[in-house]
């Protein structure tokens, strides 16, 4: 960890809009040191190094800004958020957004209120449990502005995990590799069920370097039909 590369950190994410703080710049470095710290009893990650963290996960967090003004958002769940990728650098720089944190995993949930209170972050919360259950009506169901997800499951799977959270006319982004053509031609069914129309795929390059992420932007625009998503395991196992 040295300055030249938090300098360079601050500039890759002030050319998609973002100025950091002194204070937001603490706590992605209290953020680093608290995963490497816990990685070493559990599973966070496998990317350590310190400059591989910051373009891979926080860089990559944040490249949402370039598709979307997430100034006007008030509203963020992060499903299958693991070791709170994208949700906590997004919080971080953006604050005034209320996020909620998904997971399946008890321990991450531990690792991930640990951070929250070590960060001091407020309007955060985390929930153990899985998606088909939380996206329930009376729940969670079409609570919040924004979806986002960074979870391994095909697009067709998260597409119905994901979209039952969204309210009407906001939006869903997957965070996807280089096969995201691929998943997006396989999820057309998927879509069709959810009466989803509207989605785009945007390529984002991560700063100066080679690395690429594809963000799929689908936006909401009529309710999820009721049974959607489908009970617990279904989505995954038996994509639409």
């Amino acid at each position: 960890m040295n300055r030249n590369q938090i300098d360079l950190f601050v500039k890759d994410v002030h050319d998609m809009g973002i100025d950091l703080s002194t204070k937001q710049i603490d706590q992605f470095i209290a953020y680093y040191e608290m995963l490497i710290e816990w990685n070493k009893k559990m599973n966070l990650t496998a990317i350590t190094d310190f400059e591989d963290v910051l373009k891979k996960h926080f860089v990559d967090s944040l490249s949402i800004a370039k598709i979307i003004d997430l100034s006007h958002c008030n509203s963020l769940i992060d499903i299958g958020t693991g070791a709170g990728f994208p949700g906590i650098p997004i919080k971080i720089a953006f604050p005034e957004i209320k996020v909620t944190l998904l997971d399946s995993l008890q321990k991450r949930i531990y690792f991930l209120d640990a951070v929250i209170e070590k960060l001091d972050l407020e309007k955060i919360e985390t929930i153990h449990g899985r998606a088909e259950d939380y996206a329930k009506p009376g729940i969670l169901r079409e609570s919040f502005d924004l979806c986002v997800s960074r979870a391994v499951a095909n697009l067709s799977s998260l597409s119905e995990l994901c979209i039952p959270f969204v309210k009407t006319g906001g939006m869903f982004v997957a965070y996807k590799s280089e096969k995201a053509a691929e998943e997006l031609e396989f999820a057309q069914n998927a879509f069709k069920c959810l009466h989803i129309n509207q989605v785009e795929c945007i390529q984002v390059i991560l700063s100066d370097t080679y690395y690429k992420r594809n963000l799929i932007k689908i936006s909401k625009e009529e309710r999820t039909p009721s049974k959607y998503p489908r009970k617990s395991g279904m989505p995954i196992k038996q994509p639409l």
